[in-house]
């Protein structure tokens, strides 16, 4: 591997309260996390260690249905309008691979 990023960036940046908000719901699922790392250490009871990993995924795909929302109302959109209908089969993969 070259080291070297492959991703892309958006065309249209997020807005500032959209940002935010997925900062914060990021930051919340990662202390959720460390949490359940912590429980692990702690050899806590497998059940409620099963309940914060639940809890820590619903918050991950939260981000994940934010996220997706976003770029169809916006990267997809735009690719669309320029004329770049291939765009429609990567979102339908990525629409795919999100439901899984």
């Amino acid at each position: 591997m070259s080291g070297q990023c492959t991703c892309r960036h958006k065309q249209t940046p997020r807005d500032d309260a959209f940002q935010a908000d997925l900062q914060k719901r990021l930051n919340r699922a990662i202390g959720q996390l460390n949490g359940i790392k912590t429980m692990i250490d702690d050899n806590r009871y497998c059940g409620d260690v099963l309940v914060q990993l639940s809890a820590a995924e619903s918050a991950v795909r939260k981000v994940s249905e934010l996220v997706l929302k976003n770029h169809m109302e916006t990267c997809v959109v735009e690719q669309i309008r320029q004329g770049n209908d291939q765009v429609v089969e990567e979102a339908l993969g990525l629409i795919k691979r999100f439901m899984r």
